[in-house]
């Protein structure tokens, strides 16, 4: 999966895990992707270091998103059964090392934007589910991208993104599988604290 591609359709949306509650009640999942990619494209258009994400653009980016994914879900899906095996704060613990996780790997990806564009089709609906279809188009090439959400008490929230048809939540749980087989979440969570700490220090 194309880290560019993903980081452009991932990072807009993963760099904060607050909510804001009243902008996510209006917004329509097309709205919910379109605005926030929007907002996101126009920090990196700002940028001092056209080739660089440092910590002002992070906060610049910060600023303007809101909490758009649901990463308790994002966290069961990839992890599986054994997720909701696991206390309540230890799930808090899981999804938040997962977010930093998601915000580093992909986040770190956005300082190679060089003016990429998104476009979005309307939103379809399945009762509480919705998909966004779009595309990243760079130099005459339309890369298909797909957003998945579910309607939560706080609004339309991400729970998967497909690019070229690979769902990113699939490929975590295929990579994580074999870690949770082996040495279960604790171990599967240690491996993750290692990666954002190598994340951080080379963002």
């Amino acid at each position: 999966m194309n880290k560019l591609l993903l980081g452009l359709a991932f990072g807009a949306m993963v760099l904060v895990a607050g909510l804001n509650n009243a902008i996510a009640a209006e917004e329509s999942p097309k709205d919910v992707v379109k605005n926030t990619i929007e907002n996101i494209i126009s920090v990196l258009e700002e940028r001092t270091d056209k080739d660089a994400i440092n910590d002002a653009d992070r906060e610049g980016i910060r600023k303007v998103v809101a909490g758009k994914f649901d990463y308790f879900e994002m966290s069961r899906r990839s992890v599986g059964p054994e997720f909701d095996a696991l206390s309540a704060s230890k799930k808090v613990e899981f999804a938040d090392v997962f977010r930093q996780m998601l915000e580093y790997s992909y986040g770190n990806q956005l300082a190679g934007y060089n003016g990429q564009k998104v476009a979005f089709e309307d939103a379809e609906f399945k009762s509480d589910k919705a998909r966004v279809k779009g595309a990243v188009i760079d130099a005459n090439k339309s890369i298909p991208m797909e957003y998945r959400l579910h309607q939560t008490a706080s609004g339309w929230q991400v729970y998967d993104i497909k690019i070229e048809g690979v769902s990113m939540i699939s490929t975590f749980r295929q990579d994580f599988k074999s870690i949770v087989n082996d040495s279960g979440i604790a171990g599967l969570l240690t491996v993750l604290q290692a990666k954002v700490e190598k994340l951080k220090s080379n963002g």
